[in-house]
């Protein structure tokens, strides 16, 4: 673990990010960057740079109406890859349009992103989103070498406090931070109508699936899907899942 680096992007904005090696030096590190204690926690995972247009703008209302605010709302804290694309902008972007000062800490590795003080980032460096407030870079020299340390990171700051990890679009990574919040009991509540993996496990949730993996998860009792189809009715459905699930008490 090194000592916290101040990140000042070109909008102006600041974050903390601190750079781990290993799952044991996750407490101090958090500690280190102002984040501990027990919060609610919403773990946001999905499409990144291959959403379609028609996908990304079905889901932006998601983030601006329904996850955005219920996180302020609630103080909890957010937790996702952190780079600038996909589901992680959005959630960065909807933070900064309704003006909202909760947490939000992207977990990505640390060899496949381009820090803010990069001027020329290699070809397949991506760069952090510049919304989010707190960066853990972890291992890694492959996209996907995030996923367990997303779930640690949530888990931890939860400290036994209601978490939930919402699912939209996605490709093969996430069917892997799936499977790692099931693993760990966090109820993942897919959204259909998001495309590609968000439609496939909402498929098997339905019966109605062939993917061997899809299937496995729908078995673990763990997943549930809201319907996007009928827009205004899934955002209505899912405000209302997520502030229950973050309301609860343990």
């Amino acid at each position: 673990m090194k000592n916290p680096l101040k990140l000042t992007f070109d909008s102006g904005q600041t974050a903390l990010a601190i750079r781990v090696d290993q799952q044991a030096e996750l407490p101090d590190a958090l500690e280190q960057i102002g984040l501990g204690g027990s919060r609610s926690i919403l773990v946001v995972v999905g499409g990144a740079s291959k959403i379609s247009e028609a996908d990304f703008l079905r889901i932006k209302r998601l983030f601006t109406e329904v996850l955005a605010p219920i996180a302020e709302s609630l103080g909890a804290y957010v937790v996702d890859g952190g780079t600038d694309a996909g589901v992680m902008q959005l959630m960065g972007e909807a933070r900064s349009q309704i003006g909202a000062k909760f947490a939000l800490i992207g977990v990505a590795p640390e060899n496949k992103v381009a820090l803010p003080d990069q001027q020329e980032p290699g070809a397949d460096l991506t760069p952090l989103e510049p919304n989010h407030t707190h960066f853990v870079l972890v291992p890694g020299d492959n996209w996907g070498d995030e996923s367990p340390w997303i779930s640690d990171v949530a888990t931890m700051l939860a400290n036994n406090a209601p978490s939930v990890t919402v699912l939209l679009n996605g490709g093969e990574i996430t069917f892997d931070d799936a499977f790692y919040s099931v693993n760990t009991g966090r109820l993942v509540v897919v959204i259909a109508g998001s495309g590609r993996t968000a439609d496939i496990l909402a498929d098997a949730l339905r019966g109605e699936g062939t993917d061997e993996r899809a299937k496995k998860l729908a078995k673990s009792g763990i997943l549930q899907y809201v319907n996007l189809i009928d827009i205004e009715n899934g955002v209505k459905n899912l405000g209302q899942i997520i502030k229950d699930l973050l309301s609860k008490q343990e």
